[in-house]
């Protein structure tokens, strides 16, 4: 089923969808964790799940697609396969496009991606591909229903919040018919972004995208990676439980619950959490959610 019409059936119902990001696991067994991950995920009824092209940059991204397909075919829920572009030529897209296609992606999350360890913004690698905009309508061509990511507190290269939305803009004029957000921990965050996305003309879902935290050195690879703000009360959680990390690990799980919820009352479009490959914190917070 393509994401559009999930979004469409929802709104048309009152409700936001529910959806998991999960990504291929590291090993050998890189399917049979998956199909284990996946199974135990599609057990809490989410409206989709995304499989990222790789975890930590680990370059695992060829089991993207089957894990996808698996995700639809095997358990009967909609999927979203990530596609990168940095460093990528058109052939190379075409490439993906016929893999995508062969194992039954309906649904495409556009990204850029991570440049290389130790590359920069002035040294990156050549690529047919500058920015995530210039890959959507080839998708699009293609017949892929195509998300893009946002960024509730502007891109971590882009330190102007308004030109981050016009970003927003030109990706969903290139053919986006969704977004999921970067994690946040802050929702007034993500209240002035949608503001801002709404007056900029922004009229596909935006769906709000959480992480739990579950350690100091977890949060602190997020902030730099990420470019998120720490608001007090996480601070204040950080500092309470530093030497007990069971607790943190609880607090954090029930931090991302309260913060879903929020965001479900004042209307997200989506819900969106990045679960870890952890179904059990994922059920946690699906049953906080209702």
């Amino acid at each position: 089923m393509r994401v559009d019409e999930v979004f469409k059936q929802a709104a048309s119902q009152g409700t936001a969808p529910i959806s998991f990001e999960m990504f291929p696991p590291k090993g050998e067994l890189t399917l049979d964790t998956a199909r284990e991950v996946a199974g135990n995920l599609c057990k809490l009824s989410p409206s989709f799940v995304s499989v990222t092209c790789s975890a930590g940059g680990s370059g695992n991204g060829a089991a993207t697609a089957p894990i996808a397909h698996m995700i639809t075919s095997e358990f009967d829920t909609p999927s979203v396969a990530h596609l990168t572009c940095v460093g990528r030529s058109h052939a190379d897209i075409a490439a993906k496009i016929d893999e995508y296609r062969t194992a039954g992606v309906e649904n495409i999350l556009a990204l850029r991606g991570d440049l290389p360890a130790g590359a920069t913004e002035d040294d990156k690698p050549a690529s047919d591909y500058a920015y995530a905009r210039d890959l959507i309508p080839e998708l699009v061509d293609a017949g892929f229903c195509v998300g893009a990511a946002a960024y509730p507190e502007g891109h971590i290269a882009c330190e102007d919040l308004n030109l981050s939305v016009e970003h927003l803009k030109q990706k969903q004029d290139a053919g986006a018919s969704f977004f999921v957000t970067q994690l946040f921990f802050d929702n007034e965050c993500f209240y002035r972004f949608r503001e801002l996305a709404n007056k900029a003309g922004i009229t596909v879902p935006i769906t709000a995208g959480i992480m739990p935290f579950m350690g100091k050195s977890q949060i602190s690879r997020m902030v730099f990676m990420c470019g998120a703000s720490l608001p007090s009360p996480v601070i204040k959680i950080l500092a309470k439980y530093e030497n007990d990390p069971e607790s943190l690990q609880a607090a954090g799980v029930d931090y991302a619950a309260r913060q879903l919820c929020d965001l479900k009352e004042h209307g997200a479009d989506g819900l969106h959490l990045y679960t870890m490959n952890r179904p059990a914190i994922a059920a946690t917070i699906m049953e906080r959610l209702g």
